[in-house]
C-alpha cells in the first residue's frame, strides 16, 4: 500500500500532467483544483494546511486581478489599436524591425510591470498591431511569451516569483542589480538572437504595411494609458520599501476601472466578464499542492541536499540547483517551484551564487514549455481569446531551441561576475 507521502507526491504528478497536457481539452485550473481537492479529500492535507495554502497566494491572486482590470480596460478603451498604429508606423514596412520594437517594448512591460503584464497588456497589443500590418501574428506573438520570463529578474518587481523566493530576505536593489544585471543582459540578448534566427523564414517572407490609419486616442484610452503608467510608479515604489505589490497593483487596477467606467457612465459587468477569473482557482490549486509536497518532508530534504552540494562545491551546486529548477518549472509551473525554493533557501544559509543560479532557473527555465509559468499560461489564455492557438508541441520544439542557450548564459555570468 501506498503511504501518504507517495500518495501526495503520486497526486501532485498527475495534477501537473493535467494542467500540461489538457486532456479532454479541459482548463489548466480543473486540474490543478482536482488535484488539491484530492489531497485533501484523501486526509492526505489537513483542510487548514489547505486553506494556508490558499491564503499564501493572496498576493499574487491580487496583482493578477490588478493586472487583468487594466488590460481589459485598455483592449476596450482602443489604447491597443491606437499603440498598433503608431508602432505600425515606426516599423516602416519592415518585419524585423516591427519584430525588434515589440522585443524592446516586451523588455520594458517585463521589467517595470512584470512578466505576467507582458502576457495580459502586450500580447493583445501585438495582435492589434499585427492586424494592423496586415501580418501573421505568431512571430511577433511568440516574443511575448519568450522576453515575459528572459526580461523576468532584471528588477525584483519583474516577476511575482521573485519575491516568493526571496521571501524576507529581498537584497538591496543596487545589489540585486549587481548580482542579476549581467545575466539578466545575457538571457535578454541570447533569446532575442534565438529567436530571430528561428523565425526569420517566416519574417523573409512577411509582408506589413507602411502606414495605416491613426485615429485619435479617446479619454477612456487616455485613462487606461494613465492607469498602466500609475500602476509601473506604483510598483517601484512598493519594491523600494518592500510593500505588498498585489494590492497596489489591485487598487491602480480597481481605481482605475472606476475612473473611466463612471466617465462613460458604463456598469461594471461586462469588463468583470472578460477577465480570465478561472486562473485564479488555477494559482490556488498550486498553491494547495505545493503546500501538500511541503508537508512529506520534501522541503527539508531539498535543503539537506542543497547543504551537502553547496558544502562540496559551491559552483556545481550553483549549476546544478539552477538547471534542476528550470527543469522542474516545466514539470509543476515556476510559480509552486518557486514557493518550494523559497522554503529550502529560508531553511538554512544559502550563498548568493546558489540562491541566484535558482532564482534564474525559475525565470528561464519556463521557456521551454507552454505551460512552464503563470506568465506563459496566462499569455496563452490571450492567445486563445484571439481565436489563435499554439500547441504544446510547437512551443516545446520552439523552447527546446531558444531556453538552453540564455539559461546556460545567465547562469554562468552569475557564477564568474554576480556573485556580490
Amino acid at each position: 500500500m501506498l503511504d501518504s507521502a507517495q500518495a501526495t507526491w503520486g497526486i501532485a504528478a498527475l495534477a501537473a500532467a493535467g494542467v500540461i497536457v489538457r486532456p479532454w481539452r479541459l482548463p489548466e485550473a480543473v486540474w490543478a483544483v482536482a488535484g488539491a481537492a484530492a489531497l485533501v479529500g484523501f486526509g492526505l492535507l489537513p483542510w487548514s494546511a489547505a486553506v494556508a495554502g490558499v491564503l499564501k497566494g493572496l498576493d499574487v491572486y491580487l496583482f493578477l486581478v490588478g493586472m487583468m482590470l487594466l488590460a481589459e480596460l485598455a483592449r476596450e478603451e482602443g489604447l491597443f489599436d491606437w499603440l498598433a498604429a503608431r508602432a505600425v508606423g515606426h516599423a516602416r514596412g519592415s518585419p524585423q524591425r516591427l519584430f525588434a520594437l515589440v522585443y524592446a517594448v516586451g523588455i520594458l512591460v517585463t521589467v517595470f510591470l512584470s512578466n505576467d503584464a507582458t502576457a495580459v497588456v502586450l500580447t493583445p497589443a501585438v495582435f492589434a498591431a499585427t492586424r494592423a500590418a496586415g501580418a501573421r501574428p505568431l512571430p511577433y506573438v511568440l516574443v511575448c511569451a519568450f522576453i515575459a520570463n528572459a526580461a523576468s529578474f532584471v528588477l525584483p518587481i519583474s516577476n511575482p516569483a521573485n519575491l516568493v523566493i526571496y521571501d524576507g530576505r529581498m537584497p538591496h536593489l543596487a545589489a540585486w542589480l549587481m548580482r542579476f544585471g549581467l545575466p539578466s543582459l545575457a538571457a535578454i540578448a541570447a533569446t532575442y538572437l534565438m529567436l530571430r534566427l528561428t523565425q526569420r523564414a517566416a519574417l523573409r517572407r512577411e509582408q506589413i504595411a507602411h502606414v495605416v490609419p491613426r485615429s485619435q486616442l479617446t479619454r477612456g484610452g487616455r485613462g487606461a494609458a494613465c492607469g498602466i503608467a500609475a500602476t509601473a510608479l506604483a510598483l517601484l515604489i512598493c519594491s523600494a520599501f518592500n510593500l505588498s505589490l498585489g494590492l497596489a497593483t489591485f487598487v491602480c487596477g480597481a481605481a482605475t476601472a472606476a475612473i473611466i467606467l463612471a466617465a462613460n457612465r458604463q456598469a461594471p459587468w461586462p469588463l468583470l466578464r472578460h477577465i480570465a477569473w478561472r486562473v485564479l482557482p488555477l494559482v490556488a490549486g498550486l498553491f494547495v499542492l505545493v503546500e501538500g509536497l511541503a508537508h512529506t518532508g520534501l522541503i527539508a530534504l531539498l535543503a539537506q541536499w542543497l547543504k551537502v552540494g553547496a558544502q562540496a562545491s559551491e559552483t556545481g551546486a550553483a549549476w546544478t540547483a539552477g538547471l534542476v529548477v528550470a527543469v522542474a518549472c516545466n514539470l509543476m509551473n515556476n510559480l509552486p517551484v518557486g514557493l518550494i525554493v523559497g522554503s529550502v533557501l529560508s531553511v538554512d544559509d544559502v550563498s548568493p551564487v546558489v540562491s541566484g543560479a535558482a532564482l534564474i532557473g525559475t525565470a528561464l527555465g519556463p521557456n521551454l514549455s507552454i505551460t512552464g509559468s503563470l506568465a506563459t499560461i496566462l499569455w496563452l489564455v490571450a492567445v486563445r481569446r484571439e481565436g489563435q492557438d499554439i500547441g504544446a508541441w510547437r512551443f516545446l520544439l520552439l523552447g527546446l531551441v531558444v531556453m538552453p542557450p540564455a539559461l546556460l548564459l545567465a547562469i554562468g555570468a552569475l557564477i564568474a561576475f554576480g556573485a556580490g
